[in-house]
Formats: C-alpha cells, structure tokens, sequence
C-alpha cells in the first residue's frame, strides 16, 4: 500500500495538532511476499565534460560547458544534450556506440553543413527528435533516419534542399524551418507530401513569395509569417482540410479569394500586417481572428457572414482590428452573426501619414452570460500561476 498526500494539502491544520500515539499505518506484512527496490538501469559510466543525474540514468547533460567537440557517448544513453556550446563539426566517431540515442540538442553551436559527417544521423534507428537550430548549417541535413519524429531547423543559414532530403521522412509530425534562407525555387518538386504523418510545418522568417506547393493532407499548423507572399490560390487549401491554425501576418497579401479560407476545422487565423483592403468569408469554427495593420476602411459583416444558420452557428471569440483606415465601428450586426463574440479590438486607427486616429470605442466588449463567465473565472484562476511578463498585454486576453 501506498501513502500519497494531495498537491492541494495543507501541513499546517496537520502540524498544528498534538502527535498521535496511537496511531500507526495501516500496512500489513505479507512474510510469502519479497520485497525489493524496483531496479533502476545504473549507467555504466559518463563523459567526463557531463553530467548524467542517477535520477534520469538514460540522460547525459553536455550543455552550457564551452564544449568544442561532441564527447564520447557511451551506448545506454537515449537523450543528449549538448545546447549552448562552441562545437564545429558533428563526426561519425562520437557516435559509434550510441544506437539508443532518441533525443539529440544540439542547437546554439557553430555547426556547418559540411562538417557533418555523410550519415552520421541516418544510423541512430532510434532517434525521434533532433534539434538543430541556432547553427550555421547552408543545407538540409541529409539523410536522416526513417525514425525520426520531429526536426528543428530554425535561425540557420540553410538556401539548399537536396532532392530526396525529405525521402524516408514518413514519421516526422513537426519540421521547424523559420529563420532561413528558403525561397521558392528550393520548395518545387520537393515533395513534402510525402510527409504523410507531418502535422505542422514551419516556414516563417524565409524568402517565399508564393505558397509552397504540395503539403501533405495530415497538416494542421502552417506557418507563414515573414515572408513576401502576395497571393493565395482560390483552391490552394483543398487538399489541407485538417487546418487548424494559419498564420500568416508580415507578408504582401493585398487581396484574397473570398472563400479561401472556408475550412470547417480552422479555429486560428492571422493575416495582420498585409495590405488586405477587404473582408471575406468568416468559417464557422474560426474563433480568433487578427486583421491588424492592414487597408480596410470598412468592414462588410455580410461578406464575413452571409447567413445566420441557429443550428450552426459561428464561433469566432476575438477580433483584432486596430491599425486599419476604419472610421466607425462595424456594424452591430456582427453579434447576430457572432454570438459568441467578446471582443473586437479597434486600438488606433491609421490617419493621414504622419497621424493616426482613434475610435471613440476602442475596444467593443459583450457581456458575458452567467455560463460564460464561470468559464471565464475559471480560464483567469488556471493563468494565476504564470508570471505577468509571460502574459499578453491584456486588451488581447480572449475574456479581458
């Protein structure tokens, strides 16, 4: 039997009582049972530059030590850290015994393309998650073993993609390729399709200037950002059902397809910081939307929402708006077509070039119904324990 005590307990109601003599845990001694420790792997040794904690016995912590070179890994270890180091080269000779290796960190180096050994990765069978990021690679690593589960990428210097650099990749569910030098000539005929599990990709912070072509049916999360983007085919998002979040703030986009964005499982959409002169089709299951910084000087809700349907009604939540050309409100209506709506933020308006403007409401709230705000009470009492900086400035809080 065992004694555990609730996270909510409170010593002192327990500590302020006089000890009881008699009492005594209820544990009964079972002489035809052994009774032992649960045997726990005990490494066999670690690199001397690292650290491997009895209490994770799999793990070895190479990190934050100056390390120029990737230490000896015995074989036992499964998760390696080497984060935030001065390492050049990635050899084959590191890694001769490590074949139970699953997690490799390696970001925050000094890591170059061509001083990765050929295969180097590809002969972990049981890697699952490798981080690259913050390095000074110029090409996709390549080849990478069948295994792997998620990749990161993100803050290199990476303008080349070699043909079959996606080839095998049949279990990755998450490719983080933002900060790079990707640009739409190195995404053609790269078939990332084939990524048949992948379920977000990252592409922000990049040189695109059309939609990358071919994204696989799984995909749930794309992200855009940063790009120069300045067109969306009207059928682009046929054959990605499944989106759930787009985003696509900082790029050229001056007009879209009215229905382009029509996906029944879409719930996050961001479009802030274009040239969009002009509303569209609002799904039904989107509940944030971000329109800021863009061309609008009116907002037509019956392009948003043509129809009002009670069996099947809209969700969206939160409305961002500010930094447009709007000189009033929009129109009332959108709470009839939004029920569900709280929000619709309005902050400045842009002016002529050296003025903004300011609507006399620049915040429109609906009150909550009784329902709402218990859910509301209890969203704010579950954010209680974060910290105030990790918090968004509080005009974009979903229940403000």
């Amino acid at each position: 039997m065992v004694f555990c005590q609730h996270e909510g307990y409170d010593f002192e109601d327990e500590y302020d009582q006089e000890p009881d003599d008699e009492y005594s845990p209820i544990f009964h001694f079972n002489p035809s049972v052994e009774y032992v420790v649960p045997h726990f792997p005990t490494p066999a040794k670690c690199a001397q530059e690292c650290f491997c904690p009895p209490t994770f016995p799999l793990s070895m912590y190479c990190d934050h030590r100056k390390l120029k070179m990737i230490p000896h890994i015995p074989s036992h270890i499964q998760q390696l850290y080497l984060q935030h180091n001065d390492i050049k080269a990635v050899t084959a000779e590191s890694f001769v015994n490590a074949t139970a290796l699953r997690e490799i960190n390696l970001s925050h180096n000094k890591i170059k393309s061509h001083m990765i050994d050929h295969g180097v990765f590809a002969k972990l069978s049981n890697l699952v998650q490798l981080h690259l990021e913050h390095n000074k690679l110029d090409e996709f690593p390549f080849p990478l073993p069948s295994s792997l589960e998620r990749l990161f990428l993100s803050f290199n210097e990476i303008s080349r993609l070699p043909g079959n650099a996606l080839q095998g990749l049949v279990n990755v569910t998450v490719l983080d390729l933002c900060n790079n030098y990707l640009d739409d000539s190195l995404l053609k005929g790269k078939y990332f399709s084939n990524l048949k599990n992948l379920l977000q990709i990252n592409l922000c912070n990049n040189r695109l200037q059309t939609m990358p072509p071919d994204l696989p049916f799984s995909l749930i999360y794309l992200s855009l950002e940063n790009n120069s983007i300045s067109y969306i085919p009207e059928n682009y998002f046929n054959r990605l059902p499944k989106i759930t979040a787009l985003r696509m703030s900082h790029n050229n986009l001056q007009e879209v397809p009215y229905n382009v964005f029509n996906l029944s499982n879409l719930v996050e959409l961001n479009v802030g910081h274009n040239k969009l002169k002009q509303a569209f089709y609002i799904p039904r299951s989107l509940q944030h939307l971000y329109i800021e910084d863009n061309d609008i000087e009116f907002v037509n809700i019956t392009l948003m929402c043509p129809s009002i349907d009670p069996r099947n009604i809209n969700h969206l939540t939160y409305i961002r708006m500010d930094q447009n050309k709007l000189t009033a409100p929009i129109s009332t209506y959108a709470f009839f077509c939004f029920p569900h709506i709280r929000i619709i933020y309005y902050g400045e308006q842009k002016g002529s070039v050296s003025q903004s403007t300011q609507l006399r409401t620049p915040v429109v709230r609906r009150f909550l119904t009784p329902e709402e705000y218990d859910e509301a009470e209890d969203g704010h009492e579950m954010e209680d324990g974060h910290e105030e900086g990790e918090r968004e400035d509080d005009y974009f809080h979903p229940y403000f």
